[in-house]
């Protein structure tokens, strides 16, 4: 889950099982890790806004909010060789969208911890036209290459069939359209490679957390290290979806030096990609 401020979005922690995320320090991939001229692999610049651009120039794939870039940004990035793709929430809705006071009837709850936002039912085809088919197809118009989606974690809040098969719709419905980084989900995941054996209709990659570093919420946001039990969980789950030949990114949040260590052995030990950063608001640095 990503932490944002009125204008911009955040990523979510998976399925409830941490709500602990570290924040500090800017380490990324090294340039074996990248494409050609590319000194960094993958950044996440949720915050970021269109005059943060050139900054952007040495990560070869970048995840941003599109909602807020022109059509005119995105060619910049994309002209520039890299790979672009934008933030989409799939699982709720917060009330600083335009779109919020249209679709504030389709909502759950209060998202916890974020009183801003609310958990969207995504069983209902409104909802799944405008995430699946309108916005995607607004954000696709840009020249992004495809979607970070947030909150399929909607699943593990209210776990039901009905939900389920909503989340399968509209992430089907973006699969058509770009590649698609589901971040954490993993109960929701878990449970659609069990069922169907494959994860190739859903998503394309996982994004996730907080593997390895951690943040207490409850302590002022006090930066630490994930228990030993989570970061087990965490590691078998992006393992999990490496086995159904699907990429990996790790998005930590640490400056503690063998932690980072630790990090990127091992995403170089099972060839994922990383991006560190010690931004709470995943702006550029």
């Amino acid at each position: 889950m990503i932490l944002k401020d009125n204008k911009k979005a955040r990523i979510r922690l998976t399925a409830g099982v941490v709500i602990l995320c570290l924040l500090v320090g800017m380490y990324t991939i090294p340039k074996t890790q990248a494409k050609s001229k590319f000194t960094y692999a993958y950044g996440v610049f949720l915050n970021a806004e269109p005059k943060d651009i050139p900054k952007m120039k040495n990560y070869y794939r970048v995840v941003i909010d599109a909602q807020y870039y022109s059509k005119k940004d995105v060619a910049k990035l994309k002209k520039a060789g890299h790979k672009v793709y934008s933030y989409i929430n799939l699982g709720s809705i917060e009330n600083f969208r335009p779109y919020y006071k249209e679709y504030e009837e389709l909502t759950l709850s209060v998202y916890e911890n974020w009183e801003d936002e609310k958990w969207v039912d995504v069983s209902k085809k409104k909802w799944q036209k405008f995430i699946g088919t309108t916005l995607a197809n607004r954000l696709k118009k840009k020249g992004i290459d495809g979607y970070f989606v947030d909150n399929v974690d909607v699943y593990y809040q209210y776990h039901t069939k009905k939900i389920f098969d909503g989340v399968t719709t509209i992430l089907k419905k973006l699969k058509k359209k770009g590649y698609v980084i589901i971040n954490g989900g993993d109960t929701y995941v878990r449970a659609y490679a069990k069922k169907n054996h494959t994860l190739k209709p859903v998503m394309s990659a996982v994004n996730q957390e907080t593997v390895f570093s951690a943040i207490d919420f409850d302590n002022d946001r006090k930066l630490g290290r994930n228990d030993k039990e989570n970061s087990a969980y965490f590691k078998e789950y992006v393992k999990l979806v490496k086995r159904f030949k699907k990429d990996v990114f790790l998005l930590e949040y640490t400056e503690d030096k063998s932690l980072i260590s630790e990090i990127k052995d091992f995403c170089k030990k099972n060839k994922f990609k990383w991006y560190i950063t010690g931004d709470v608001d995943l702006k550029v640095p």
